[in-house]
C-alpha cells in the first residue's frame, strides 16, 4: 500500500544547492500551496508548455466517479461500481485509488492533472514545475495507500504506473561501491511495476526468489518505502532491507542514484521512511535469492460451539504456533472472530508436504477427537507445490476459487488477484488498527494472557495475527537486515503483526445508492478500537505498521518509526526543506496543514 517519496535542494549554500529563490518562501509562517481557484494557479499556456515538454504525456483528470454524484441511481453507475472491485480497471485510471476513502478520514479526489510518467526525466519536468508554481505534488504507482498517501484535490499527480521495466541481474554491483561490496544476484524494477510482474519475471521466468508484497497488484516502489511485508517475510527479511540501490527525483529537480555509497543517508531513509515523503522514485534493484524446492500452504476453518470451546481452540493454535510454527518456514495468518470461530491461512518454504503435515498432525488429530465442540467449516488443507508455480497465472487460474482474473474486454491474461483480496479492491475503511507483539508473548508463562486478550478481543471484533509481518523467529541475517532500514525496531522482536480492520464494499459521497453508511461506519470503527485496547494492555507502546495502521493514529512519529524518527526528520529537512512533498502523517508533515497546503511554522 503505499506510493509516495522526497528529497533536497535549496539555495544559498553547497549542502543546500539547486532551488530558484521562490522556493524558499516555504520557510516562512502561512505559505500557502496554490488551487485552480487562485490567481496563481498556472495559465493554460504554461500547463501548454509542460504537455510539450514531456511529449503530450499531461493528461486532464477527470473521475468515473464524477458522473455518477448527484445524480439519480441508474445502471451506468451501478456498473462502475463492479468495475471498482477490479484492482486493475482502478489501477490503469489516474483518477481512481485502490482504497475509495476512509470514513472521517478521507475521500479519494483525483488531481487536476497527471503527468503520466515514462522516464525520470518525466518525473523531473513534473517535480520543477510544481515547485516553480507553488502545487500540491501527489506520486502514485499502485494506488494502495490506506491513509490517502496517493491521492489529493487540486494537485499535480505523478503517475508511474508505466514505468514499469524489468531487468534482470546476474551480479549487480551499486554505483560508488566497487571494493566495499560484491555484486550479486539483484532485479531492477521501473516505479510503476507491481508485485505479480516482478515475481513473474523473477520466479517464475527467472528462477530466483525477490521479497514483494502479499498482494498482487500493489506498487513495489510503494511497498518498498513503506518497509514491505510478504508472505515470506519471515524467512526473506523487509522488502525494504533487499534494496540495493535507487534512482529518485528529489525536491530540486535532481536525478540522484542512492545506495550505501552514495548520498547514504537518502538510500536509508527510502527503505522504510514512508513513499511520497523524500522525492519520486523512479527506479529501485532488489537483491534476489535462491529459490526452495516448494512453496505450500495451508488451510483450515473451525467452528466453536461455545465460547469455552474457543478459548481453548485460541489456546491450542497460539500453543502450536509456539511450539512447532516459530520459524523461518512459516508465513501468513490466524483470524480469530467474534462469532466463535477460527481461520488458519499459513504459507511455508523450505520443507516438504510431508513435513508440513506432520507439523500440523496434532492439532487435527486434537479436532477430530473433540467434533462435541467443534464443527469445520473448511476442512484442513496442505499443499506444496513447485516453487515456480507459486505465482504462475497459468497455473493458478486452473485451481478454482484461488485468484479471479481481470475482466477488461481484452485485459492480459496474466492480469490476475488473489480471490481473498477482491474484498479489499475500491474498498471504504472504517477502521484500521494494527500493533506489533513482541516474541515474549510466546513465553511459556506468558501465552495464558495472549490467549486471553486474543479472546477478549474477539468480542468486540475479529482479530488477525499476520507472522510474515512480525520477524522475529527468522534467520541473523534478516534481522540484522532490518535494523539497517528506517522501520521501527519493533519488527525484529515481534513474532507478528495484529491487524484489527472493519471495512465495506465501494462506496462514495453523494452517489445516490452507493454512498458509504457512516451510523454502521461508527459503530464498527468503535468496535475495532475496543479490541485492538484488548492487545494493547498487554503492549502499551509496541508500535504500528506505517503502511497499515490507523489514520487517526497518535503520536504517530514514534508509533511508526520509533527511535528512528529523528534521523528520518534529518533526512527529510536536508532532501526536502520546502516540504515539497507531503503525505498525511509522513516524516515532516507535522509542519503542514492536514491537506498539506499551508506551512503551519517556519
Amino acid at each position: 500500500m503505499r506510493r509516495r517519496q522526497v528529497l533536497l535542494g535549496s539555495i544559498g549554500s553547497a549542502m543546500m544547492g539547486g532551488f530558484p529563490m521562490q522556493a524558499t518562501h516555504a520557510q516562512s509562517t502561512g505559505f500557502r500551496r496554490v488551487r485552480p481557484s487562485d490567481p496563481a494557479w498556472p495559465t493554460q499556456e504554461r500547463w501548454d508548455q509542460l504537455k510539450g515538454q514531456i511529449g503530450g504525456r499531461l493528461l486532464a483528470v477527470r473521475s468515473p466517479l464524477a458522473a455518477c454524484v448527484g445524480k439519480s441511481p441508474n445502471p451506468d453507475c451501478d456498473a462502475l461500481f463492479k468495475q471498482l472491485k477490479n484492482p486493475y480497471f482502478i489501477g490503469d485510471d489516474p483518477a481512481l485509488t485502490q482504497t475509495l476513502g476512509w470514513v472521517d478520514g478521507w475521500t479519494s479526489q483525483p488531481s487536476i492533472y497527471a503527468v503520466a510518467a515514462e522516464s525520470a526525466a518525466d518525473v523531473v519536468a513534473a517535480v520543477n514545475f510544481a515547485r516553480e508554481n507553488r502545487l500540491r505534488l501527489v506520486v502514485k504507482g499502485g494506488g494502495h495507500s490506506y491513509l490517502g498517501g496517493s491521492n489529493s484535490a487540486d494537485s499535480l499527480l505523478i503517475w508511474t504506473r508505466r514505468m514499469n521495466a524489468v531487468t534482470l541481474h546476474d551480479a549487480f554491483l551499486p554505483q560508488g561501491c566497487d571494493g566495499t561490496m560484491k555484486p550479486q544476484p539483484a532485479v531492477s524494477l521501473g516505479a510503476g511495476v507491481m508485485g505479480l510482474q516482478a515475481y513473474d519475471a523473477v520466479m517464475v521466468k527467472g528462477g530466483r526468489y525477490v521479497q514483494g508484497g502479499g498482494c498482487l497488484t500493489v506498487g513495489v516502489a510503494g511497498l518498498v518505502q513503506g518497509g514491505g511485508f510478504g508472505s515470506f517475510s519471515k524467512r526473506y527479511g523487509l522488502a525494504a532491507a533487499s534494496l540495493l540501490e535507487a534512482e529518485i527525483v528529489t525536491a530540486d529537480g535532481a536525478v540522484r542514484t542512492v545506495n550505501a555509497c552514495r548520498d547514504p543517508e537518502l538510500f536509508w531513509a527510502l527503505k522504510g521512511g514512508g513513499g511520497g515523503t523524500f522525492g519520486v522514485v523512479t527506479r529501485l534493484t532488489l537483491k534476489t535469492h535462491e529459490l526452495p524446492p516448494f512453496f505450500g500452504i495451508v488451510h483450515l476453518g473451525v467452528s466453536a460451539k461455545s465460547d469455552t470451546a474457543f478459548r481453548q481452540l485460541t489456546g491450542r493454535l497460539v500453543d502450536l504456533y509456539a511450539e512447532r510454527l516459530f520459524n523461518p518456514h512459516w508465513g501468513e495468518q490466524m483470524v480469530f472472530r467474534g462469532n466463535n470461530t477460527a481461520e488458519v491461512t499459513m504459507v511455508f518454504q523450505g520443507i516438504d508436504q510431508h513435513q508440513a503435515e506432520e507439523t500440523w498432525r496434532p492439532l487435527f488429530d486434537w479436532l477430530s477427537a473433540s467434533k462435541q465442540d467443534f464443527d469445520i467449516i473448511a476442512p484442513p488443507m496442505v499443499a506444496a507445490v513447485p516453487a515456480r508455480a507459486f505465482w504462475d497465472p497459468a497455473v493458478l487460474k486452473k485451481v478454482p476459487g484461488v485468484v479471479m482474473a481481470d475482466d477488461r474486454a481484452g485485459a492480459p491474461a496474466g492480469n490476475i488477484f488473489w480471490a481473498t483480496n477482491m474484498g479489499e479492491a475500491g474498498h471504504v475503511l472504517y477502521g484500521y488498527q494494527s500493533t506489533w507483539l513482541p516474541a515474549s508473548l510466546l513465553q511459556s508463562d506468558s501465552r495464558a494472557r495472549l490467549v486471553d486478550a486474543l479472546f477478549a478481543a474477539s468480542r468486540h471484533w475479529g482479530a488477525s495475527l499476520h507472522f510474515n509481518k512480525g520477524l522475529a523467529g527468522g534467520p541473523d541475517e534478516a534481522l540484522v537486515a532490518a535494523r539497517d532500514t528506517a522501520t521501527n525496531p519493533a519488527v525484529t522482536e515481534a513474532f507478528a503483526l495484529c491487524i484489527i480492520a472493519a471495512n465495506a464494499p465501494p462506496a462514495y459521497p453523494g452517489i445516490a445508492g452507493h454512498e458509504p453508511d457512516k451510523a454502521t461506519a461508527h459503530v464498527r470503527a468503535e468496535a475495532v478500537g475496543k479490541a485492538m485496547a484488548e492487545l494493547r494492555k498487554l503492549v502499551p507502546n509496541a508500535g504500528s505498521y506505517v503502511s497499515e495502521t490507523n489514520f487517526h493514529e497518535k503520536d504517530w512519529q514514534q508509533s511508526f518509526w520509533g527511535p528512528n524518527y529523528p534521523r528520518l526528520l534529518a533526512a527529510k529537512e536536508k532532501y526536502d526543506p520546502e516540504g515539497l512533498f507531503f503525505v498525511h502523517h509522513g516524516v515532516g508533515s507535522e509542519k503542514w496543514s492536514a491537506d498539506g497546503f499551508t506551512r503551519l511554522g517556519n
